[in-house]
């Protein structure tokens, strides 16, 4: 399996979600993830990390609240969000990313 800097320095845009099980918004975002997931299929990747039990990369990426988005793309940062977002957000980062 491949490293985490090993995947967001790839060639393919990478979001990740930083979430939490408590968290109520990080649940909502849940589906629109999936969405996200299967609308663009190969073209990105999306990886979820849980803060609690990865709390070394949430401090790396100065993670204050969750969910927090970042999209990587040749191991840069590109996009960086806190919130709820709609898939239509969503879809426009991405695309700009790709």
């Amino acid at each position: 399996m491949s490293s985490f800097n090993d995947i967001i320095k790839g060639k393919t845009p990478v979001l990740v979600d930083f979430h939490a099980d408590w968290c109520g918004p990080c649940q909502t975002m849940n589906p629109i993830i999936d969405e996200i997931k299967n609308l663009y299929g190969e073209k990105i990747r999306v990886i979820k990390i849980n803060v609690d039990k990865n709390q070394a990369a949430a401090q790396k990426y100065k993670v204050r609240g969750v969910p927090t988005f970042l999209l990587f793309k040749e191991g840069e940062i590109n996009w960086r969000s806190a919130g709820i977002h709609s898939r239509a957000d969503l879809k426009g980062v991405i695309d700009k990313a790709l």
